[in-house]
């Protein structure tokens, strides 16, 4: 049963739980880490880590999609982005920098965003950042908004995105506008031959209207980041990401029975900061997580240790500050896994997993789904 709580006369909200809310269960067997199999598979694509980037110019250019296919996740360049838009990524980025350097104002490095993202898409550019991804033989995956899928998609699948990911701060199978023809993304999804990842959901009912869609993957959530994304402070809207990641697996299995076997991944993209919040997403029912802050502290990433979201490059609404400069130490092989020598969980974020998952017994990501869970007090 729902827990309801009465916020005033006549009025309940539904209780709901943040990943840092809960903890996991250890069971009565252990297991070495070098027995448990983290791989993870969508569609004919297999992963050996359940690692997908948030697509945001701050931490995937088509380098960094490459270096994180060669270990084993998998990239999404914004095809939205810097990388579609100009061709001095860098020179874009430098003034970037310089805005945040200048300025103590936060409004600042978010106006040259916005300038930055003025520039009109150029398809000669898009194709040229897929076929540097596609030469070096990880997976192509691009991301577009829900606005613009219909109309880039043709062109990324001529230049050779084998994934697509459609996703908004909201996304939602049926949009009612009074003006112009809304993307249908069933008929839009039926016509690919490519998997489709769409998101974000928040939601049962949302999360299962999509995978009614035909998706391949839903993801939850909208990149909440404490300190960087501000969507709940503009839009009064936030995803509680422990009861959304439970409530959008509940919908993969109801949907499953539905379709006789079908099966929807369900992927996390909020609030997951530590390797804690990896194994937790996944004990909630998530099949991988989505990760862009904690990836900003990589010597690969391209934002030079700032973070920010692509909501915060919106025209009249931006969704995201641009987070402070992080020191770019680490590599990504090492912060994904290790050695490491920092106590806090920011590195080594897949060989703890490996770790969580052996001391609860538990050999694969599957199985992992049904440790025990407690709310902390």
């Amino acid at each position: 049963m729902r827990d309801l709580v009465e916020i005033g006369m006549g009025r309940t909200a539904r209780r709901a739980y943040e990943l840092d809310d809960i903890e996991i269960i250890p069971s009565r067997r252990t297991r070495s880490s070098k027995d448990v199999s983290t791989t993870w598979q969508i569609d004919a694509y297999r992963f050996d880590i359940p690692l997908i980037t948030h697509p945001t110019d701050a931490i995937v250019s088509p380098g960094t999609a490459v270096a994180v296919g060669e270990l084993g996740g998998l990239g999404v360049l914004n095809a939205e982005g810097l990388w579609a838009r100009h061709s001095d990524v860098d020179e874009a980025l430098f003034r970037l920098v310089q805005a945040t350097e200048d300025s103590e104002d936060p409004a600042a490095a978010v106006k040259v965003l916005q300038e930055l993202h003025a520039a009109p898409l150029r398809m000669d550019l898009i194709a040229l950042a897929v076929k540097q991804i596609r030469d070096s033989g990880v997976t192509v995956a691009v991301r577009v908004s829900p606005q613009r899928a219909a109309e880039l998609t043709p062109d990324l699948l001529a230049a050779g995105v084998e994934i697509l990911v459609v996703q908004g701060t909201i996304i939602s199978a049926e949009h009612v506008s009074r003006g112009g023809e809304p993307l249908n993304l069933k008929s839009f999804i039926a016509d690919l031959d490519i998997p489709v990842i769409a998101g974000g959901v928040g939601d049962y009912r949302t999360a299962m209207h999509l995978m009614r869609t035909g998706a391949a993957g839903v993801i939850v959530g909208y990149g909440y980041t404490p300190g960087v994304t501000t969507t709940d402070s503009v839009l009064g809207i936030g995803v509680p990401m422990a009861t959304a990641i439970a409530d959008a697996a509940a919908a993969r299995r109801d949907y499953l029975d539905e379709t006789g076997g079908r099966y929807v991944h369900v992927i996390a993209d909020g609030g997951v900061t530590t390797s804690g919040d990896v194994a937790k997403s996944i004990a909630c029912g998530a099949d991988a997580v989505m990760l862009g802050e904690p990836l900003a502290a990589a010597t690969e990433a391209p934002g030079q240790g700032l973070y920010w979201t692509a909501a915060s490059a919106h025209p009249s609404v931006p969704r995201s500050l641009v987070a402070d400069a992080v020191d770019q130490e680490l590599d990504l092989r090492q912060l994904l896994f290790g050695p490491s020598a920092d106590p806090r969980g920011v590195t080594n974020l897949f060989g703890a997993l490996k770790r969580a998952m052996a001391k609860t017994g538990y050999s694969d990501l599957k199985e992992f789904q049904k440790v025990g869970l407690t709310i902390r007090g």
